[in-house]
């Protein structure tokens, strides 16, 4: 099936959120606005499509009519005030139940800032890309700072591609307490054949890690095709099974791939075939696991 025919299909089959008030949490959006006096360091104005305010009421207005209760936002930018930014924003906006914030382990100020945002019970984690992970994983000092958000009950988001998945395992073997969430699974396809064989073994041995999930968020990409959206959450599923995956749209980075509605209907056609504790796990309940995010707004009447 073409992507063209693929998309139709999923516009004309039901949305069960909508009909069952399943309290989605979508686990993985971005919110931002150009036209601050300082602007944004993302994304950049050469993507005509993001470059633009991005705000909570669009994301109401597009996501309440599927089911979508609620959002974990995650910082994307490296400013230390746009995590306030987004603490700020979140004040008058109860659909963002939780915040994932962008600090450095290892720099100096990380302890002090860290006390200074969990002051907001909102902010429930910070997210790091492999390569800092990669670079900075046998350091003391990032580790200890690890070792604080791990003491705290927040979480860590590690972003990056199949050279990801070995790290975290690393990492979560030295420290089985903290939560690690993978962002935007699944990877693949890739065009390398190393680049395949990481991610596979990759899975394999992030499968008895049970502080690590995995936010399933990459289904339908630029670089990928949609025939194979089945087999690429197969894999996923076998890895970390039905306690682990979290529901995410990377809204609105998923626009470039196709609508919000057409990104949920794939995953909630897959979860929906697993029967409805598989669904309601993965919609809702392994977020709370994952990030134990505030109930307020519409999740909290949930």
């Amino acid at each position: 099936m073409n992507r063209r025919a693929f998309l139709g299909a999923l516009a004309a089959a039901p949305v069960a959120g909508a009909a069952d008030s399943l309290p989605i949490i979508d686990t993985h959006t971005h919110f931002y606005d150009p036209s601050r006096p300082a602007g944004v360091p993302w994304p950049g104005k050469d993507e005509k499509l993001l470059y633009r305010t991005v705000l909570p009421p669009e994301f109401v207005a597009l996501t309440r009519p599927i089911g979508v209760a609620g959002t974990v936002v995650v910082e994307a930018s490296p400013w230390l005030e746009d995590n306030q930014w987004v603490l700020d924003l979140a004040r008058d906006n109860p659909v963002i139940v939780g915040f994932v914030g962008h600090l450095s382990p290892g720099d100096p100020g990380f302890a002090a800032n860290l006390a200074r945002f969990t002051q907001n019970p909102l902010f429930r984690g910070i997210r790091l890309g492999s390569s800092v992970l990669l670079e900075n994983g046998e350091r003391q000092v990032f580790l200890d700072d690890l070792q604080r958000l791990s003491d705290a009950g927040l979480t860590l988001d590690v972003l990056g591609g199949p050279e990801t998945l070995g790290s975290v395992a690393s990492l979560s073997g030295r420290m089985p307490n903290l939560k690690i969430v993978i962002d935007h699974l699944p990877f693949e396809p890739f065009s390398r054949k190393p680049d395949r064989a990481a991610y596979n073994e990759g899975l394999k041995r992030l499968a008895p890690h049970h502080n690590v999930y995995a936010k399933v968020s990459g289904v339908l990409r630029r670089d990928a095709g949609v025939s194979g959206a089945t087999l690429r959450m197969d894999r996923i599923w076998r890895a970390f099974g039905e306690d682990r995956v979290l529901y995410a749209s990377n809204w609105p980075v998923s626009g470039l791939a196709a609508s919000y509605r057409d990104v949920f209907a794939v995953v909630d056609a897959y979860f929906t075939a697993r029967g409805p504790r598989a669904r309601e796990k993965f919609f809702w309940k392994n977020s709370v696991a994952a990030y134990n995010w505030v109930e307020r707004g519409a999740a909290r009447r949930q």
